[in-house]
């Protein structure tokens, strides 16, 4: 399994949806044999541009480690997600592996 890092921002919604959103990706991540290290809840903060008409949103970065197949399926999951504004998943290099 490979490490990885999911930041999402979330519409502004109310406390309990928000949670809600969060833990349904947290699920999503261990149903699919992942593992979540951590989740950040960085709040809300200014976007640089508008999106969708909103000028805020909620920021989340989750470190998990996971397989390809349960990337694939977060990223799915992500895109056909309406409370969420964008995405973007990124893997963790290891260092000090033969390439470098």
């Amino acid at each position: 399994m490979n490490k990885y890092e999911v930041m999402y921002i979330v519409k502004p919604l109310e406390d309990e949806a928000f949670e809600a959103v969060v833990k349904k990706f947290e699920d999503l991540i261990v149903a699919n044999g992942g593992a979540v290290e951590k989740t950040d809840r960085l709040g809300k903060k200014r976007l640089a541009y508008e999106i969708q008409k909103l000028k805020e949103g909620l920021y989340v970065l989750v470190t998990f480690n996971g397989s390809a197949a349960c990337v694939a399926e977060l990223d799915r999951v992500m895109r056909i997600t309406d409370e969420l504004l964008r995405h973007m998943i990124v893997k963790h290099e290891v260092k000090g592996s033969k390439d470098e």
